[in-house]
């Protein structure tokens, strides 16, 4: 989450019953401010539970929707920053409860945001890695059965005298089905 889209749409209208349009945009903003002041602070508190960057992520959402609710009821917004770090506590409390993660807590002269926020593919690279891997299980299925014992065994680590004598085939074709195979492979980059 880089931004919150519009939390006055996520509210119910019986929640918001007496503000003007003025003051939910007003709000908005201010939430807005805030957000962009705080994510990576609340971002790196909640993930010192143990819990992901995902889960990290999906509690500052909470959090932020949580806040625009509070404002919008005209409770108190004395030490709003302390009220903002106790629900995102809570909240990743609740969701390493959740998850019965075992955490260990990281000391602040040990903590490295970095390490934790670096670790994980962004959803676009994901989505990209998991097109690769499907493209390249459909071109290995496609494979010979030969070809497919071949470059399964190579990956195990056989050598290639090894592979002939489980597949039952010449050393030459050992080397053809691999340089074939692998051939294959390499072509999908391209496509």
């Amino acid at each position: 989450m880089t931004r919150l889209s519009n939390p006055a749409v996520e509210l119910p209208l019986s929640q918001m019953a007496g503000i003007s349009l003025k003051d939910t945009i007003s709000l908005e903003l201010e939430i807005l401010a805030l957000f962009d002041t705080l994510r990576l602070p609340l971002l790196r508190y909640a993930i010192s539970f143990g819990i992901s960057v995902a889960d990290g992520e999906d509690i500052l959402q909470e959090t932020f929707l949580a806040l625009f609710s509070h404002l919008c009821r005209n409770r108190s917004r004395a030490n709003i920053r302390g009220w903002i770090f106790r629900v995102t506590h809570n909240l990743a409390l609740k969701r390493r409860r959740f998850y019965k993660i075992q955490s260990t807590w990281v000391s602040a002269e040990n903590f490295q945001p970095e390490a934790y926020l670096s670790n994980e593919p962004d959803p676009e690279r994901r989505a990209i890695l998991g097109e690769r891997q499907a493209q390249l299980v459909m071109i290995y299925h496609a494979l010979p059965q030969n070809d497919r014992l071949c470059l399964q065994l190579r990956a195990e680590g056989l050598t290639y005298r090894e592979i002939a004598h489980v597949v039952g085939i010449s050393l030459g074709t050992v080397s053809n089905s691999l340089v074939r195979s692998l051939a294959r492979l390499a072509l999908s980059d391209w496509r």
